[in-house]
Parts: C-alpha cells; structure tokens; sequence
C-alpha cells in the first residue's frame, strides 16, 4: 500500500552584501515581503480523522469493515489503511476519493453498515464456559451447542462455523500455540500469519473451507477463537471475520463496572416552558449534587425517562425563558441542524449557543437515529432542527457498543425523535405550546457537581 507524502515548506533567505547596504532599500518591496505570511501546510485525511474523536473513528472503522473495505484492527486509531478504505468506498459509491467522508458519505456509510450488521443478525455475548466475549453473527451461525471446553456455533448447513475453545497449557507462548494450530488438523495451508507477545492470528485453507484462527492466553490459560466457511460464503463471512476478531475480548474484566462519572459535568438544555421547565440528557443529571443553568441558577430534577435517557429539570423564579417551539413536520429527516453549548473548555470558559449539521441514520433494533459526525462534549441534550426549521428531536451523547468491538465508546450520538420528547413532556404535564423558532435563544447549559 502506497504511503502517504506530508507537504512540506522550504523557506528561503535572502542575504544582504556589504555593498548593497548602502544602497536605499525598495520599501515597498520589503514590507510586502515582512508582511506576506507563508503558506500553511494542506490538512491531509489523516489530520481530519485525527481531529474526530475516538468514538466515531470507531465507529467509521466499523462501517468500513462491515462494506467491506476495510481489513484492519477496529482501534479509532487513525490509520493510512484507514484512509485508504475510505477512499476505495468513495470509489465505489460513484464519489471522488479524498480520504474525507462528506456528510451524505458518512450517511451512506453508516446505513449500509447498519444493514450488513442487521443482516448478519450481529450480537455481542459472553460465552458462559470460557467466560470470553466475542461477537456473534446470529442469523448466519444460528445452531449453537456448549461443553466445559467452550461453544461451537454454526448454519444449519455446516457451511459458517465458528468454534471458541479453552484449555489449560504449562507455561504458553503465542509463538508456540500458533505452531501447534499450523498442525492441528492436519492439512491446514497457511497464507497468513501474525504472531505478537500478545496474541496470534493464522488464517488460509482448511481442506476446501477458509479458516481464520485467533488465540492468546492468560497464565495458563489458553482462548482459541476459530472461523470455518465456505469459500462460496466468502463475500459475506469476510466483512464479518473482521468484526469478530475485533469483538473478541478472551479475558474481560470481571466487575469492572462503568467508568467513574465526572465531578463536574456540562450538557445543554432545551426550554420548553415559561415557568422553568428544561428538557435534557438524564445521564448527565445523574447523581448530581447540584444542578445549574446559568445565568439562572440551580435547577430540580423532577422526573426521568430511562428508557430513553430523558430527564425534565425546573428552575424557579427565572425570568426571561424562552420555550422552543416543540412542533413538527413529521416528516422523515435525512439530517439535521443541532443547536448546543459545547463544553466550556472548547470556547474559552464562554456559554455561547453553537449550529452544526448532522446526517441522521436509523439505529438497527430501536426507534432512535444515530447522527453523525459526532457533537463536541457539551452538546449532549442539543436541540435539533430540520431543514425547515422544525423541531426534530434532542441530540444525546451516549455509550454504545460498537459493532465491531466488545468494548463501550462514549462518542456515539443519538437523536431521540420529537414526538418521543413531546410525549415524555405531556406525561409530566408540560404542553408543547408555540414558542420560538430560533433555537439559540431556547438552550441553556446544564452544569452538574458531583462528589
């Protein structure tokens, strides 16, 4: 694969003889040169995906995996083969392969994915014999069947098989244990291997079935992840090998439990009444000491909706509130406009309201949209709009597993569609009335202390 070239500015300087010293200098000329800025270096694909949060580096690494261009680790570490995926997808969507997604390419993107992913019946589980996690494609490996060794899934036809397996061994290495699988069966032809302190990965032919292998071990013992297909399957199985070997966590963390919350934490609240009533992200009012909107001040939490981590603040006594208007067109929106306030850190300590544009995805299994790209931290409980300027819903900045990972990302947004908002209010006595359509006047920030 090619590597990528930085630009790179060569200054040049100029030097003065003794003699033209006393030579009256052309002024103009040498102000124009004093004052001409140099060129600053082009941002290259990579500086864009590393200007992008992890979360949905991830989360593009995924879709990418998933279509089928991409063949590396699913990290959100920015990557030249990361750049190149993105590009052969550009390619093949009929677009110009910059290295940089456009919104309605991530759009594309991220709903082809959702699509292979629904297709293949995609799930995260932990196996009960070995205790590993490991993703699963259910609907193409539907038969399961468990021993104290481990589980075998596989078709109803045999032709997809994926086998974890566990064993006790004195005193492994990687190097060893992906000797003993180059043996075992017998037969196997080996066209790529990889082999670090950490793990190895062996894939090739099995007699005339494909088979990757993933194995590492811990003390004494020993996870080996393998998949068996079909040669004929290879266009389906391949993208989801990928998702597979990035999912597999053979040893997670028992009890290791959420990360610890923030002491002080920032969202962005939507006004929805006159009297105080604030609309916003439950997860960030959780456990809170105190909650503030300035430059209102503190703030109750009187009701929640967990299931859609909605939470309804009032804060009393306030003047000059200016609802949002809560009316909606319906319609099905493809993106839309978030208005927030970004975490104070990112504006120099100020609260100011901010817009930016976001495509809106369908999330497989569940009524609410993934939006992408991913709003700054702050942003969680924006408000959103579509391009007529109506009411779309609350944008909310959720952990979610990502599909080729068995691991929580913090940087996935969500929009929680306006009619599930107005009827959260309603259950709670607060009436969507007619109020501003401009969105900057109707947020807030929400300010939580914690222990």
């Amino acid at each position: 694969m090619r590597s990528m070239s930085a630009a790179t500015l060569m200054l040049m300087a100029a030097c003065v003889s003794a003699q033209a010293q006393t030579t009256p200098p052309n002024t103009a000329k040498s102000k124009q040169a004093a004052t001409t800025p140099a060129r600053p270096a082009l941002q290259t694909p990579a500086d864009t995906a590393g200007a992008m949060n992890q979360g949905e580096r991830l989360s593009i690494q995924s879709d990418l995996a998933w279509v089928g261009q991409y063949n590396g680790a699913i990290s959100g570490d920015v990557s030249e083969r990361m750049v190149e995926a993105i590009k052969e997808f550009q390619k093949t969507s009929g677009g110009k392969p910059t290295g940089v997604l456009n919104p309605k390419e991530r759009s594309v993107l991220a709903e082809t994915g959702r699509r292979r992913r629904e297709n293949a019946g995609w799930k995260i589980v932990t196996d009960a014999p070995t205790g590993a996690q490991l993703g699963i494609p259910t609907k193409l490996v539907s038969q399961q069947t468990s021993d104290a060794n481990g589980t075998k899934w596989s078709s109803p036809t045999g032709t997809i098989q994926v086998l974890l397996t566990r064993r006790k061994e004195a005193n492994p290495t990687t190097a060893r244990l992906a000797e003993r699988e180059k043996k075992e069966p017998a037969g196997r032809t080996i066209d790529y291997t990889v082999v670090k302190p950490e793990f190895f990965v062996l894939s090739g032919l099995q007699g005339l079935k494909k088979f990757y292998v993933r194995g590492t071990f811990k003390g004494d013992e020993v996870r080996i992840l393998s998949i068996l297909y079909d040669q004929a399957t290879e266009n389906t199985v391949e993208p989801v090998v990928i998702a597979m070997s990035s999912a597999f966590n053979p040893f997670p963390v028992a009890n290791a439990g959420p990360a610890p919350r923030k002491t002080v934490e920032y969202g962005t609240g939507v006004v929805v009444s006159e009297d105080g009533a604030i609309v916003t992200d439950r997860q960030i009012t959780d456990g809170c000491l105190s909650i503030t909107i300035p430059p209102f001040g503190s703030a109750d939490r009187i009701a929640e909706d967990k299931d859609h981590d909605l939470a309804l603040l009032h804060i009393y006594g306030a003047r000059g509130l200016k609802p949002l208007g809560l009316a909606s067109n319906g319609a099905d929106k493809s993106s839309v406009e978030l208005t927030g306030i970004s975490d104070p850190q990112a504006q120099g300590g100020g609260r100011a309201a901010t817009t930016i544009k976001a495509a809106v995805t369908p999330v497989a299994g569940g009524g609410d949209l993934a939006l992408s790209p991913t709003p700054a931290i702050g942003f969680s409980g924006a408000a959103a709009r579509d391009d007529g300027g109506k009411f779309a819903g609350l944008a909310l900045l959720k952990s979610t597993v990502v599909a080729g990972t068995a691991v929580t990302t913090p940087a996935q947004s969500v929009l929680v569609p306006a009619e599930t908002v107005r009827d959260f209010l309603k259950a709670n006595g607060v009436t969507a009335a007619d109020g501003s359509s401009d969105a900057a006047v109707s947020v807030v920030r929400v300010i939580c202390v914690r222990k």
